[in-house]
């Protein structure tokens, strides 16, 4: 094989191991906390093992550490085969991975022991988030650099999903997460009352609609069609699926927020793309 097509997939299986172990490990603290709403007893009265210290434990393992490492795993494997290039700076995607897992267990230890910012889907202490940033970063320059490097002009569709969830979920976290830290373990948002709940939400709705929805498109559109043993049908219509989803998903996070002091407009906006998402 050609030297420039002898693709790094040792980060890839690395991520797609680490997919299963963190699987297994969000879904049984799941199966804890679902029997903990029937048998309360099962808290154990510890405060570490109680619902409400669980249950974010639950939802960060299952997005962004199952789910996670599966995009990562992913998104790496396709763009070199999309692109027929290896991975750009193979140093720095190694590096992603054992700066995404460190970013999970420091998650497994400071949620049970009550470190919270009490923001859905964003609950980790500034330090995490601050890793969370400089390891997601390195990640786009990874996937971009890549892309940059390309043999074949044309980007495969899948790729422009992966770009989307990437510099989208980038933007999100970041401006979400900005606050003023007061110890390693408390600091206080840079936004107050509604202002700071329309940012959690726009957040919090839009890491499912491009973490867990963009994200997971760019998977369908190359293994689908590899499985299948045919191209995808319809390209055109796939770039206008594309569109579509990218233009009405990041303005559908106020229907979090009805019946709350967000001004009217606001949610009625939310509520109205909401249903316009129905078309990609």
């Amino acid at each position: 094989m050609d030297t420039a097509r002898t693709y790094n997939d040792v980060v890839v299986r690395q991520f797609a191991v680490m997919t299963v172990v963190w699987g297994v490990v969000g879904m049984f603290v799941g199966v804890v906390i679902a029997a903990q709403l029937m048998f309360p007893e099962l808290n154990f009265d510890l405060p570490w093992t109680t619902y409400s210290r669980l249950r974010p434990l639950h939802t960060n393992a299952v997005i962004f550490a199952f789910g996670g490492s599966g995009l990562f795993a992913a998104s790496y494997y396709v763009v070199q085969r999309t692109c027929h290039v290896p991975l750009f700076a193979p140093g720095l995607a190694s590096f992603t991975f054992w700066g995404w897992n460190l970013v999970i267990v420091l998650a497994a230890v400071t949620l049970p022991l009550g470190y919270t910012q009490g923001k859905e889907y964003a609950e980790l202490a500034w330090p995490i988030d601050v890793l969370i940033a400089v390891v997601w970063i390195a990640y786009g320059v990874v996937f971009f650099g890549t892309l940059a490097r390309r043999r074949i002009r044309h980007i495969y569709v899948a790729n422009w999903f992966f770009a989307s969830y990437i510099i989208t979920i980038a933007v999100l976290h970041i401006v979400n997460s900005l606050a003023i830290p007061v110890t390693l373990g408390l600091s206080y948002p840079l936004y107050a009352g509604i202002v700071d709940a329309m940012v959690q939400w726009w957040y919090g709705h839009n890491a499912v609609g491009f973490f867990l929805t963009a994200g997971f498109l760019g998977i369908m559109y190359y293994f689908v069609p590899k499985q299948a043993g045919r191209p995808v049908y319809s390209y055109r219509l796939s770039v206008v699926h594309f569109w579509a989803l990218i233009a009405t998903y990041m303005w559908a996070g106020p229907h979090h927020l009805h019946d709350t002091s967000l001004p009217d407009w606001a949610q009625s906006l939310g509520m109205v793309f909401s249903l316009v998402l129905f078309a990609p």
